[in-house]
């Protein structure tokens, strides 16, 4: 009983010697199978498809060279700004599939099988693709800057890719940036014209305005005048009727009195038969007007003829003239002639020449955007000198290490599972 503690630590022993012993015994197993594995791990990383990774990095352009652009007024265009384009149009699966339709014999023979649409190709190979930007956490102030990265198998040409991608995506943003100017400039031009033909009406409805304002102002004097000609010369034809009318009155009275010749009262007087004695003196008043009569019938009678016979008393009326000189003058109205008879009418149209201005710059501009760099290209793709998988440094030891290690495990099983020897004695 008190030598059984110690006959197990000396079987112990045995079995662990055994078991070394063992193993040695079965070295040629153990790197049998490490060779094995090794040589797996050899051919897996020179036969493996080996892929490799290239990538092209864009950064803003100075400001100097959108200044162009922006100097026109008709678009505002940052260098930031104009990258984040680019970097959204490198992101658009718009532009990534026109791109792969275009150039399919970039991506090599497998990229699409047979039944397989350019979508559902694409969609294989987008996961390849990564956009690189700054961490949106980021404090250190930096030029912001995008990438494109591209992880691709052997027999693709990546670095042709990235760079054919990039420079399509610029090219497109830059056609697409001509059109929005483009467009900004017809809408302005068409609100100039839409502004200017609102003017010409405006102006036409003006001046039709002061055609009807003035003609009716012409109208109403003429009419005035007119009315007044008429009693002008009704009251010259009333006036003689009436001094015909007196006439014939005086020459009754003249001849009742036997004047025949222009006399006065007192010579009247002197003709007259005197009465009584003493001397008689007369007075003649004149500051009375004297009777009509007195003018003797002959001149009275002369006078009424030459009444009777008149075709016209115009002439008697200095305002009759005036009269007729102003509905002369008011048979053309100058300025109603010299504004129907304007040709360019648009010189009279207020900011009319502020607006023609605008137009003919915006028709004369000439921006160069077919060749203005949107980005500037920090670093090109280019094809790297080694792939980054399978890595034969790293897979080759390992794979000794598994082999090293299965031959152990094998030798192992190979001592557990072996007939036990007894020795007899």
């Amino acid at each position: 009983m008190s030598q059984a503690p110690t006959a197990r630590p000396q079987n112990d022993e045995i079995d662990l010697g055994e078991l070394m012993r063992a193993l040695w015994e079965r070295k040629k197993l153990i790197i049998g199978v490490a060779a094995v594995v090794t040589l797996l791990a050899i051919a897996y990383a020179l036969l493996a498809t080996k892929y490799y990774r290239t990538q092209s990095v864009l950064r803003p352009v100075a400001m100097n060279v959108l200044d162009e652009l922006n100097a026109s007024g008709l678009y505002e265009l940052t260098p930031e700004e104009a990258l984040q384009r680019v970097g959204a149009g490198i992101s658009s699966y718009e532009y990534r599939l026109e791109y792969f339709n275009a150039n399919q014999e970039l991506f090599g023979p497998d990229a699409m099988s047979d039944g397989q649409t350019a979508e559902q190709a694409l969609n294989q190979i987008i996961d390849d693709l990564e956009i690189l930007r700054p961490a949106a956490n980021r404090t250190d102030g930096g030029v912001s800057y995008v990438g494109l990265a591209y992880t691709y198998p052997w027999g693709v040409k990546g670095a042709d890719i990235v760079n054919g991608l990039i420079q399509y995506v610029i090219q497109k943003e830059r056609t697409a940036l001509a059109q929005d100017v483009e467009v900004i400039i017809r809408n302005r031009l068409a609100k100039l014209e839409q502004r200017m033909a609102a003017e010409r009406a405006a102006y036409q409805a003006d001046k039709q305005a002061k055609i009807a304002s003035l003609s009716e102002t012409d109208a109403l004097k003429r009419a005035q005048l007119q009315d007044e000609l008429r009693s002008l010369r009704t009251q010259l034809r009333t006036r003689r009727d009436d001094r015909i009318a007196k006439l014939n009155e005086a020459i009754m009275i003249a001849k009742s009195l036997g004047i025949e010749k222009p006399s006065t009262p007192s010579t009247l007087a002197d003709n007259a038969p005197v009465t009584g004695s003493g001397n008689v003196i007369r007075t003649e008043v004149n500051n009375q007007q004297i009777p009509l009569y007195f003018m003797g019938a002959e001149a009275l009678e002369a006078e009424r003829n030459v009444l009777q016979k008149r075709r016209s008393d115009e002439f008697t009326e200095p305002r009759i003239a005036q009269i007729q000189a102003e509905l002369l003058i008011l048979e053309n109205n100058r300025e109603v002639q010299l504004l129907r008879q304007r040709k360019n009418e648009d010189v009279y149209i207020s900011n009319y020449a502020k607006w023609s201005q605008e137009a003919a710059e915006l028709k004369g501009l000439n921006l160069s955007l077919s060749a203005m760099p949107l980005v500037s290209i920090d670093r090109q793709a280019v094809y790297p000198r080694s792939a980054i998988k399978p890595k034969a440094a790293l897979i080759i030891p390992l794979g000794f290490m598994v082999g090293v290690v299965l031959g152990l495990f094998c030798a192992v099983l190979s001592v557990l599972f072996a007939p036990s020897k007894r020795s007899d004695g």
